[in-house]
């Protein structure tokens, strides 16, 4: 068999293969959370979200509102140096992130099994 038969035949079956792994891929709801950060705030982001009362009291003032804890749920940066601490039966996570008005912001977030309580949240006037 030639060279250009062989490599006509492993370009069909290439092409093949990868229709068969677009055809499967296609349909789930795949993420790539290799990183600690990408797969602490994935595994927040989908347990049921509680806002205690210290938390709920800072987002009736101005300055910060659910839409920036969402946002700092989703591009954040865990702090694991001050976080993974056992708390009242759950982990405590520091994450760090910034609000619409480009204010850094500090939450406090106790993950516990089956859910996540997002003890408080703290304005920065610097970086921590």
């Amino acid at each position: 068999m030639k060279f250009y038969q062989r490599l006509a035949y492993y370009l069909v079956g290439f092409v093949i293969g990868l229709f068969f792994v677009a055809m499967v891929l296609s349909g789930k709801d795949t993420r790539c959370n290799y990183f600690p950060n990408a797969r602490v705030l994935n595994d927040i982001r989908n347990k049921p979200f509680i806002y205690d009362t210290e938390a709920s009291r800072r987002l009736t003032e101005d300055w910060v509102d659910t839409a920036d804890v969402k946002n700092t749920l989703t591009y954040g940066d865990v702090d694991f140096d001050k976080s993974n601490i056992p708390t009242d039966g759950g982990k405590l996570y520091i994450v760090y992130g910034k609000t619409k008005k480009d204010k850094e912001i500090t939450l406090e977030i106790i993950n516990y099994t089956e859910k996540a309580v997002l003890r408080n949240i703290i304005k920065r006037t610097t970086k921590e």
